[in-house]
Order: structure tokens, then sequence, then C-alpha cells
């Protein structure tokens, strides 16, 4: 299960992480869960492997106290030592995590790492989150993409500002996106964002990108990651387009 010379490629050949594959500790029945005390213990271990598997642990458990000894592992040698503890950190949600989250983001090599820190910071809900997020969505790989988008539906919600800075880069990366997948994610955060705004030209925008998403994007799931957004934001335009799309049997 672990390798301590694991060298982990970043390519836009998958969306899935190490830590996707690997059962939760204790899902087997017969395997109690884990002793929280033992787990803290074990974030300090000499061996990678033990200091892995205890992060992995936090990534079920919440305990405060775990808190500090995981920021200390996200420069951990092993990259798996590092993303488990960044899966960890957005379970174990705290405002002092974010900064030593953006930190290792700002220079972390492993596309995996990267992915469990926008995940963690998409689910700190703390604004300092959102530029990182915007970044991710512009420049970084495909796993990377798909979690930035989701994540800036969970923090540019909370205020007004934030939802006017997120949605221009996720309308471009809806339109301009090669993977589908993240093309769908972002159709599903334009929808999540549309719902906090008044009816301005910013919200008009973003169902038009919606539309035109549902419409012209080559790709079925987008296509319904699209009208969903629709359909939940419950914008009389976009339910109109639906309905004649349709009775056209275009969708």
């Amino acid at each position: 299960m672990y390798n301590d010379d694991l060298s982990i490629l970043d390519t836009d050949g998958g969306l899935t992480s190490p830590l996707d594959n690997l059962e939760p500790v204790g899902a087997d029945s017969d395997t109690p869960s884990p002793d929280p005390e033992q787990m803290l213990t074990l974030l300090s271990d000499s061996e990678a492997s033990q200091r892995m598997l205890a992060a992995r642990a936090f990534c079920e458990l919440k305990e405060e106290r775990a808190i500090p000894y995981l920021i200390q592992l996200l420069k951990d040698v092993c990259p798996l030592v590092r993303v488990s503890a960044a899966y960890a950190l957005g379970r174990n949600t705290s405002s002092e995590t974010v900064e030593p989250l953006i930190e290792l983001f700002a220079s972390e090599w492993n596309g995996y790492v990267r992915k469990g820190i926008v995940w963690a910071l998409g689910n700190s809900g703390d604004r300092r989150s959102l530029q990182p997020l915007i970044h991710a969505l512009k420049t970084d790989i495909a796993a990377v993409r798909l979690w930035a988008a989701s994540g800036l539906a969970q923090v540019a919600k909370l205020e007004y500002e934030d939802v006017i800075a997120a949605i221009p880069p996720l309308i471009e990366c809806l339109r301009r996106d090669p993977t589908p997948a993240v093309r769908g994610n972002c159709a599903w955060a334009i929808g999540q964002l549309s719902r906090e705004l008044p009816s301005n030209v910013v919200y008009a925008t973003a169902i038009d990108a919606l539309i035109e998403a549902l419409v012209e994007d080559e790709d079925f799931g987008v296509k319904e990651d699209a009208k969903a957004a629709i359909l939940k934001v419950g914008d009389p335009h976009g339910l109109q387009m639906i309905e004649e799309l349709e009775f056209e049997g275009l969708i």
C-alpha cells in the first residue's frame, strides 16, 4: 500500500488521488475504528507509513488536538503523508490551517497533494481561500481544477463580492476547459453562486453561460449539469429555454 519512493506525475490523465483508491481506516467491519489517542501519537512517528496511516485516520475523525500535528505534516518529505494531511485538514477545519495550506499550494510539485489542498481550502469556509482557488481553476491540472470549481462554490457564496469575483473564471472554464468533468463542476458551481445574486448583469451573464453550455457543449454530462443548475436556480428565461429544447427534442 505504501512505497517511500512513490513519485506521482502531474498529468491530466486522471482525476483521482491515491486516497480515492484506499479503503477508509476501519472500513472492514471486523476492524475497530482507529483510536484517536494512538493516532495522535503516530502523527509524530519516525516511519512515514505510520504518519500516513495516522493522517488518514483523521480524514474520518474530528479531533482538534490533531490540527497542529497535521499542519506540520504538510511539510513532510513524503507526498503520501502530505496528501493525507491535506485531506485530514479538510475534515478538521480551522482558521489556523488556511495559511499553511495556501503556502504549501504555492510550492507543491505533486498534483495529488495540490488536489487535497484545494479540497481542504474549499471546505475551510474562509475567504482567504478564494484567490488560490481561482488560480487553481485557471492554471492547474484537471484533477485540481475539478475541485477548485466546487471549492469556489463553497467559499465564494459567503460574501457578495466574492461571488462577483468567482463567476467570471468559472464561466471561462465552463466554456473552454478541455475536461468534461471540470466543465460540469463549473456549471454546478455557477448554479450555486447564481442563487446568491440579485437579478443584475452578473446574474444574467451566468445564466447565459449555463444556457450556452446546455445548447452547445458536446458532452451529454455537461449538458445535464447545466440543465440541473438552471432548474435549481429557477431562472424564467433558462426554464423557458429548457422547455423549448425539450419540445424540439434537442435535449
